[in-house]
């Protein structure tokens, strides 16, 4: 194996919720939605900040796992946040 380069496994272990950014926004009626960009169908729908953010940590947690399943690596977090 190349040296700098790790395998899926590794790299899965690598790529932990703290690693990627988190989107947070409250809809109009209320609903509170948590996501992460970087994978898609990482998101969150609850009634309060906290429990969204809370549903989308156990939410990674199922990707991160069917991932590791499959011997494939959660991608990289490459969202920008930017300014209009």
């Amino acid at each position: 194996e190349e040296v700098g380069s790790a395998s899926p496994r590794a790299y899965n272990r690598l790529m932990r919720f703290e690693d990627y950014k988190v989107v947070l926004y409250r809809q109009e009626d209320g609903a509170w939605v948590a996501e992460i960009p970087a994978l898609g169908g990482c998101y969150a729908l609850m009634d309060t900040r906290e429990a969204a953010l809370a549903e989308l940590e156990h939410v990674f947690h199922l990707i991160a796992d069917e991932h590791r399943e499959r011997d494939q690596p959660l991608p990289k977090d490459t969202t920008q946040i930017v300014h209009a």
